[in-house]
């Protein structure tokens, strides 16, 4: 339930009989969507390509509804799921003595405003610096599109304590189930073309959203069997009643071979007829009834549900001993100074430049090792695995990468080759896109996928090539939870190597058996080393 104290404050931002359609789309996205947002967080969920930063930008400002309106009162501000640039206010906030505060909260490091540093930094370091400029700038609405990808367990907790903080009307789009829950009283769930606002954090949203959906189904199904039974019937009397009335006529046409002087006969005669009356109006009676049956049925609106799950069929073993095999060595990392690609041999004598390292022992993979590869935002896991995609021993088209974050210009070149391809193989790809939870007609017809459809569509593309090994750096950002389910059940069955980089343990510890750790402090060399893959146990 919302508080006492929100029901009090008037709401600063609405959406009125709102609806929005794409050019050359052939359905509208949202249609007659009326939602006031009341003060506090309120999460937006729903799958890949339903819509959530439309939204956001909808209520920005970003684009203009094709009908319908929005009603804002005071500034809003969004917060885009990339991290490319960083904001315009970047320096304003950085160099504001009043920022102190929130850099101290978020642990904005003193060099991150240095020029050409904001490419150095890790995708978490930019979420932070971020969602920190934002904060300063104090907006009456705030919305945050996935602010937890990329982040840390540690970055997490210092972004969860300080949205908090904030006392504006806030929108959350994230498929982070945990950080909904504690910060929103409410949630948004988008199911095109509409949308249900519903009290509770998403875990309740949705347990009350699939207890309806399993109701109406449930009744759906009784109503349907019910009119099935009553015509069924109906039908059978029919017959039976059309029996009667051959018989009857029979005996009415038969010369008598005797005489009938009691007039038994005559009176067997009217109490068929009788009969069949009653059985024919029992008839209508009962069609009637189905018929209100399926009106009823009729009337009730059944989420339909799509088949998801997909089998990384061609997927195989490499037969030869190893993928990869490189000696121990030494990269640099940024950190103040232009971060350099080349590697470096470990000093003897312990002796290191100036800038950061990255130093690890000698690395092999297997043709069916499934690694993790863990370490805290900016420790250089991004850095490391560049490294070694550019040194495998296997074919292009049998190697999947799945980068962390997609470009705008690269992700609509994505989409365009897809579309080109023939139409049986993008058929496949597109089944497979479905498989994982999105919906491919309308992906095709987007003028930009979200992150999320990108990389479920990099997925699929990489799926029918019969992959060797699956890269991915941070697999379950940008997800939706259907498609995360998917893609941890495909990957814990998949009989190629894997070498995954991610924050999210209980993904990790269903898909990998071998863990690559990147130990760093502040200030110091990053050292890899080989660990258990215990991951219920603390670093």
């Amino acid at each position: 339930m919302l508080s006492e104290g929100n029901h009090r404050r008037a709401p600063c931002l609405a959406l009125q009989n709102l609806a929005f359609k794409w050019p050359g789309a052939t359905l509208p996205l949202f249609q007659n969507l009326t939602v006031q947002f009341p003060p506090g967080w309120t999460g937006v969920v729903g799958a890949n390509g339903s819509g959530k930063t439309t939204l956001l930008r909808l209520l920005a400002g970003e684009l203009l509804p094709t009908s319908g309106g929005v009603v804002r009162k005071g500034d809003i501000l969004q917060v885009a799921q990339r991290t490319d640039d960083p904001p315009p206010e970047w320096g304003d906030f950085f160099w504001d003595p009043a920022s102190g505060y929130l850099k101290s909260r978020l642990q904005i490091g003193e060099d991150w405003v240095e020029a050409e540093r904001w490419a150095t930094l890790s995708h978490g370091e930019r979420k932070r610096a971020q969602i920190a400029t934002a904060l300063w700038r104090e907006p009456a609405a705030l919305a945050l599109d996935e602010p937890t990808n990329h982040l840390d367990a540690a970055a997490r907790g210092l972004l969860v304590d300080a949205l908090r903080t904030f006392t504006g009307t806030g929108l959350l789009v994230s498929h982070d189930r945990e950080l909904l829950d504690e910060l929103c009283p409410q949630t948004l769930l988008l199911d095109p073309p509409g949308a249900t606002l519903r009290h509770g954090g998403v875990t309740d949203a949705i347990a009350w959203q699939t207890a309806e959906e399993d109701a109406a189904q449930t009744e759906s199904d009784e109503l349907r069997h019910a009119a099935a039974r009553l015509r069924a019937e109906a039908q059978r009397r029919r017959v039976v009643a059309d029996q009667h009335a051959a018989a009857a006529r029979g005996s009415k046409n038969k010369k008598p071979a005797r005489a009938d002087p009691d007039g038994r006969a005559a009176r067997q005669l009217a109490k068929m007829t009788g009969k069949d009356a009653w059985a024919s109006r029992a008839v209508g009676q009962m069609n009637r009834r189905a018929g209100r049956l399926e009106e009823s049925h009729a009337a009730i609106q059944v989420k339909k549900r799509h088949e998801v799950g997909v089998w990384i069929e061609d997927a195989a073993r490499l037969p030869r001993d190893f993928l990869l095999r490189l000696p121990a060595g030494e990269l640099p990392l940024g950190g103040g100074g232009e971060a350099r690609e080349a590697m470096k041999p470990v000093v003897p004598d312990g002796r290191f430049s100036p800038c950061r390292s990255l130093r690890f022992p000698d690395l092999a993979i297997g043709p069916s090792d499934r690694i993790a590869l863990t370490g805290d935002n900016g420790s250089g896991k991004s850095t490391l695995l560049r490294h070694l995609l550019a040194r495998f021993a296997l074919s292009p088209s049998r190697l999947i990468y799945i980068p962390q974050e997609v470009s705008v210009d690269e992700s609509c070149q994505i989409l365009a080759e897809v579309r080109k391809l023939p139409e049986v193989e993008r058929g496949r790809v597109m089944t497979m896109v479905s498989r994982l939870g999105s919906r491919p007609g309308r992906l095709l017809e987007s003028g930009l996928p979200s992150p999320g459809e990108i990389r479920k569509l990099l997925l699929a593309n990489g799926l029918t090539r019969g992959p060797h090994l699956i890269v991915m750096d941070e697999p379950t950002n940008h997800l939706d939870l259907p498609g995360i389910l998917c893609l941890e059940e495909a990957l814990a069955g998949c009989p190629c190597a894997l070498l995954l980089v991610s924050h999210d343990r209980a993904f990790l510890a269903k898909t990998t058996n071998l863990r690559w750790h990147l130990f760093s402090k502040p200030g110091c060399d990053t050292v890899l080393r080989f660990v258990p893959s215990q991951w219920e146990l603390d670093e």
